[in-house]
């Protein structure tokens, strides 16, 4: 099984990242789970959001606590003390950042990929959201999804011109994340 743990703010798309995700991981004959967690629901809140995946069903119900890989929608939270905690040897960081990252953030990080989903955000939907370019980015940094799973499952979440914007933000979210392994 494989476990994410997502970090934003909310506001930023961390709930339907895994939403999208699952739905995405099921079309491809997985099993799949996503939630939230979260405290007081205003704008700007940290939030957490979870995915779990395998190929058999997936009975864990609780919160991620040693995740395969962080996938961070605010780089503020690079500096968070607890950003690393419970993180698995061998583990991959998607990170959505101004340059790419290049120097080894924790021991057990192996596989860091960076993509600036807020500029790509602005570019294509006009505001700063940051989470389909981020999905595109974690499918082409870990490999665990397909990319067109992923173009698959977003009408089910958006219509008309927002379809298709952010259908332009996972591709490129795609075709832009940098990755370097360590």
């Amino acid at each position: 099984m494989k476990e994410i743990r997502i970090h934003g703010r909310g506001g930023q798309g961390g709930v339907m990242i895994v939403r999208m995700l699952a739905a995405a991981l099921v079309l491809e004959g997985k099993w799949a789970s996503g939630f939230p967690s979260f405290g007081m629901e205003r704008r700007g809140a940290p939030i957490l959001a979870f995915a779990r995946f395998d190929d058999k069903p997936i009975w864990e119900k609780t919160r991620v606590y040693n995740p395969d890989c962080l996938v961070v929608i605010d780089a503020g939270f690079i500096s968070s003390p607890t950003l690393f905690d419970g993180i698995r040897p061998e583990s991959t960081l998607v990170i959505n950042a101004l340059e790419p990252v290049k120097k080894q953030l924790h021991k057990n990080i192996r596989l860091i990929g960076s993509v600036d989903a807020t500029k790509i955000g602005l570019e294509e939907v006009g505001i700063a959201v940051t989470n389909t370019a981020m999905l595109g980015a974690f499918a082409r940094t870990t490999g665990w999804v397909q990319l067109n799973s992923l173009l698959s499952v977003l009408g089910d979440y958006f219509a008309g011109d927002k379809l298709e914007q952010n259908r332009k933000c996972v591709e490129r979210g795609f075709k832009e994340a940098e990755s370097v392994r360590f």
